[in-house]
């Protein structure tokens, strides 16, 4: 099977459900896209990877790091391999010595590993095909933004009215400027 390569795009709390990351991948060579839903633990562990920082004991994702490279284990690759019913199926693909296995996976844990491991990430295209995203398709669905006038400092925004705020609040959702959105909300909520 053909396989994509992949790399992380954003790590985005999950709008619709409670406790929840949306973690996207993206196709090295196209605007597809590929969301996939994870627990917190796991959002955490990939940025925590991401950042290259070490917390002061080794989260699970560390200890599995430290376990395999003790043992003379390399995490080669993880892919994607199936979409069914809404859950995604991913793979390890481990070296020890001359010898190459196939561990099953939840693709978050595997993600949080390839990340530690700084190996590749892919999916098969049958997964692209069947759960992927085309941005350029869902940008001319999308309804455009009015243009608004750009606000540089958040000083001006003290002057502004709460329905002025609302506007810059939704074009903010709308870019998906979540840091912007939550100061935006702030200052409505001061207001009101």
């Amino acid at each position: 099977m053909n396989k994509i390569t992949l790399e992380i795009k954003e790590l985005l709390f999950s709008q619709s459900s409670s406790g929840a990351y949306v973690l996207i991948l993206g196709d090295k060579h196209s605007m597809r896209r590929l969301p996939i839903v994870i627990g917190s633990a796991e959002a955490q562990s990939i940025a925590l990877g991401l950042e290259g920082n070490q917390p002061s004991r080794p989260l699970t994702h560390d200890l599995f790091k430290k376990f395999a490279l003790n043992y003379g284990v390399d995490l080669m690759e993880v892919v994607i391999t199936r979409f069914l019913e809404g859950v995604f199926y991913a793979m390890l693909v481990c070296k020890q010595g001359d010898d190459i296995n196939m561990i099953d996976a939840r693709p978050s844990d595997a993600i949080a590993l390839a990340v530690r491991f700084n190996c590749p990430i892919s999916a098969y295209e049958n997964v692209m095909n069947e759960a992927g995203i085309e941005m350029d398709e869902l940008k001319d669905l999308e309804p455009q933004p009015e243009p608004e006038e750009p606000i540089e400092t958040s000083d001006s925004l003290e002057d502004l009215s709460v329905e002025q705020l609302q506007k810059l609040l939704q074009l903010a959702i709308d870019e998906e400027n979540y840091e912007k959105a939550a100061e935006l909300r702030d200052l409505i909520n001061s207001k009101s």
